[in-house]
């Protein structure tokens, strides 16, 4: 990752294509157990509308998914997760962006905001994408301030709600900006449902 302070820097995960052993279950933290070995989650190399992505069968009352790898949290720059998800299978839960606070030494940041707003998936199939804004100060439109002892993040997202459902999850996306909190108004809302795929 490049960690340089530039308006649209991305600081991307790498896809799940690529392998699923950097992509938790728990925090993302140094020994977290990852989806490697999982029996509840698989690569799907050619979705109809992601290409490849992963397909996630909710097995726990908040279904974590974190990136292993250290996302920069940097003074004065505000970064943005957001990820596409869709549901194809079983009970319906809920998404969120979620993330974990590592400061000095890798030790958690207490007292800090760790979801950002949550979303229902209501119909098979339907693109639904969530958002939210992290940043190290409290300001109109940041959805995680997590105060300047917070140096990364690991991050990923939540499904909640009823176990038993199957969702397929496009490549996350992280983005950095330096002038100022992102605004909404690109495409990159914190709750857009997209139209599916025809």
């Amino acid at each position: 990752m490049n960690k340089a302070i530039t308006d649209g820097l991305v600081l991307m995960p790498p896809a799940f294509a690529g392998g699923l052993d950097v992509w938790s279950s728990e925090d993302g933290t140094p020994g977290s157990a990852t989806y490697a070995s999982s029996g509840n989650a698989a690569v799907v190399p050619a979705d109809q509308d992601f290409g490849g992505c992963l397909e996630l069968l909710k097995t726990d009352t908040v279904q974590k998914l974190r990136y292993t790898g250290e996302t920069p949290i940097l003074p004065g720059c505000y970064l943005r997760v957001r990820a596409r998800v869709k549901a194809v299978l079983g009970n319906l839960p809920s998404v969120r962006i979620a993330g974990w606070a590592g400061g000095a030494g890798g030790a958690p940041v207490g007292g800090v905001v760790s979801t950002g707003p949550s979303t229902a998936l209501t119909t098979y199939g339907e693109i639904v994408e969530v958002s939210a804004i992290i940043a190290t100060g409290t300001r109109t439109g940041v959805d995680m301030a997590w105060g300047s002892a917070a140096l990364y993040g690991h991050f990923g997202l939540d499904l909640t709600g009823a176990t038993g459902g199957v969702v397929r999850i496009d490549d996350i996306v992280d983005r950095g900006h330096h002038r100022g909190v992102p605004a909404r108004s690109d495409g990159l809302g914190r709750r857009t449902r997209l139209p599916r795929h025809r």
